[in-house]
């Protein structure tokens, strides 16, 4: 016998038909989605790939564009940290100075972001206002009046020289960052510490700052970075003493020392910073989101 579609079947199968167009259009998405990604991912960390590769590359190879080095070797990263080419002294420099950079930045940075977030004063619009002007001013345009404040205050070539425009130019991100999740902040739980016998200044380090650790901790590392990768500043106002990792780099001619150990110096120096980001990018990026939602 044969069985005929009756009615509840019928009614099934046009059910089931708006199901499975959802299901091939979620599935469509996906695949977009994926493929967009991997062209994103590709054409961020293509170049990186190939410095890695190029740094591995023996030097008689350097224009072979293989996927993988033919005859890698370590020897181009022991030319780059040779004395004579001033990488290891950059880093031991820029981790001082963008370490020192960054701390002031937050100790300074954290106080005033809860100034601006906690009381409404005369011209606080005004006053960041001017902090986002500062932070839009290019290196190029303060590194001339610059050089010559120093030479007249016989500062030039100084740890201080370089100091200064660094912690000038991350503060204000610092602040914006932490503002921004100050605003988000309850208050009460200020006030309730300060009913308990706290003064401000208690209440706002045993309370407000640990409530604002993970954008304590992204504005830390953005500053970081941003002093870090600061080259058009340090490559007039520093000397051979206090030369930033940048300026070592970008005094590594490949006609001089060789493409494959210009290569070398750049994976010592961006390979790390890789890593940091990609190890704490959740914590980063929940400190930039921390304070978008009001609470």
């Amino acid at each position: 016998m044969t069985a005929t579609a009756g009615p509840v079947t019928a009614r099934a199968a046009l059910v089931a038909a708006p199901v499975g167009v959802a299901r091939r259009r979620r599935r469509g998405r996906s695949i977009r989605t994926g493929i967009q990604a991997a062209i994103i991912l590709l054409w961020c960390l293509g170049p990186v790939y190939w410095l890695l590769v190029g740094a591995f590359r023996d030097p008689g190879d350097t224009f072979e564009l293989t996927l993988l080095p033919t005859h890698p070797t370590l020897e181009n990263f022991a030319v780059a940290l040779e004395p004579d080419n001033f990488l290891v002294r950059g880093l031991v420099n820029s981790t001082l100075i963008s370490g020192v950079v960054t701390a002031v930045s937050l100790l300074i940075g954290a106080t005033a972001a809860y100034s601006l977030a906690r009381w409404r004063f005369r011209g606080q619009n005004l006053l960041l206002g001017a902090l986002l002007a500062a932070s839009m001013l290019p290196g190029a345009s303060l590194a001339t009046p610059l050089y010559g404040v120093y030479a007249a205050l016989n500062w030039s070539y100084s740890y201080l020289a370089i100091g200064l425009p660094y912690l000038a130019l991350s503060l204000p991100l610092t602040v914006f960052v932490l503002q921004s999740f100050f605003q988000g902040l309850p208050w009460e739980l200020e006030d309730a510490a300060r009913v308990d016998g706290c003064t401000r200044a208690q209440a706002f380090r045993h309370v407000i700052l640990p409530l604002a650790a993970p954008s304590v901790f992204t504005a830390a590392i953005l500053a970081f970075l941003a002093t870090w990768n600061e080259y058009v500043l340090a490559s007039v106002l520093t000397g051979d003493r206090t030369r930033t990792v940048t300026v070592a780099i970008g005094n590594f001619a490949g006609e001089l020392t060789g493409f494959t150990v210009t290569m070398a110096a750049g994976a010592i120096v961006t390979v790390p910073l890789i890593v940091l980001v990609l190890l704490f990018q959740k914590r980063i990026v929940s400190g930039l989101t921390a304070g978008a939602v009001r609470a």
